[in-house]
This record gives structure tokens, sequence and C-alpha cells, in this order.
């Protein structure tokens, strides 16, 4: 119903915003991440996403498509509604989120609120196909981009750069981990699952 409302900020609380357009406050929940990076609170643009329910009728908004895309994207996950997938956007930023999934990350998935081990796990397959790999692993330059130390493992860190030692790129590496499941695997295991991906 509404793509975006651009106005001034009359208020910050801890859940959201209230956001003054045309004589209208629209309150607009939010993620601590939007609320801490909003610079100015004159002539904001904010996308919005309107939830509507039986009894309920609750305008959602972020500073970002990015954050909206995957703000979306968090509620096709079965048992994942608006409320826990702002929770899950406060806790970890949308950059963060795609890469735990596509690098089979719970651990970091389950820093969020509310996410548990069970709901992680059905994150990640629920949602790996919709990650662009490409737009996580590389940037515009088809250079690689760094990679969080957090979202690897030791026995990944130490299979990578085993890997790099023997003259394999980046890029091959990290697509073919992000294709494989390494919870639990040493590192002599998670050096032949990769091999096997990379058809060595």
């Amino acid at each position: 119903m509404y793509e975006y409302i651009i106005g001034d900020i009359v208020e910050v609380l801890e859940d959201r915003i209230v956001l003054e357009s045309n004589n209208i406050g629209f309150a607009i929940y939010t993620s601590n991440n939007t609320i801490e990076n909003i610079e100015s609170r004159e002539n904001i643009k904010i996308r919005t996403y309107l939830s509507v329910r039986e009894d309920d009728m609750t305008l959602y908004g972020f500073l970002t498509s990015e954050e909206l895309d995957m703000f979306k994207m968090l509620q096709t996950v079965s048992k994942i509604g608006p409320k826990v997938a702002i929770g899950i956007l406060s806790a970890l930023r949308a950059d963060e989120i795609k890469r735990a999934i596509l690098f089979n990350d719970q651990k970091t998935l389950t820093k969020a609120p509310g996410i548990g081990a069970k709901t992680a796990q059905r994150m990640i397959l629920e949602l790996k196909d919709k990650i662009n790999e490409e737009e996580i692993i590389l940037g515009t330059d088809d250079s690689v981009i760094e990679i969080d130390s957090n979202l690897l493992s030791e026995g990944k860190e130490e299979a990578i750069e085993a890997l790099v030692g023997l003259g394999y790129n980046r890029n091959e590496i990290y697509r073919a981990i992000s294709k494989i499941d390494i919870e639990n695997k040493s590192t002599e295991e998670i050096l032949k699952d990769i091999l096997v991906i990379m058809g060595r």
C-alpha cells in the first residue's frame, strides 16, 4: 500500500519512530540498525511495509531497501513473523544475515532474540537459495570481499588457508564452502568436501 513515506522524524522511541508527513504522524516500527543510522530527522525517506492482520494494522519501515527486502524475506520462513523479523534485524545487519545463511553459520543467527538452533537451521534451509551468492562473495570488480572471521569456524579457516597455499582462488573456495555443511567437521573433512565440489 505504501512504498515509502518522506517526512520529518518528530520522535524516536525504543522500537519505533514517529514520522510526520503532510500533518499526519505515522508510527513506524523499525530496527535498532535503522534507528542508529538516522543522521538527520528532516526530510527523511522511510521505505515501508504494512502488515495487516485480522485485528491489527502495523506499519514497519527502514532506511534502506536492503533492510526492507531482508525483512520481507525473513517472513517467508515458517514461524517468523514481522516482530521476530524486526528482532533479527535489530541484532544483525542485513549483510550479516545473508553471509550467515550462505555460510551455514547458525551461531551468528542465534545471536538474534527468539532464534534458537532449530529456527536458525530452518532459516538457512529456506533462504539459502534466495541469497545472491555473487553479491556476498564478490565485489563489483570481481575482487573478494572481506569475510567476517566470526563466520568462519577454525576448521574452515584452516581449510581455506591450506587451499590458498596450494594456489586455489579464494572465489572458488568460498563458492564451494557455501554448498557444503561444515558443522562438526574436521579440517581434513572440510578440505575433502571442498575438493569434491570443485571437481578436484
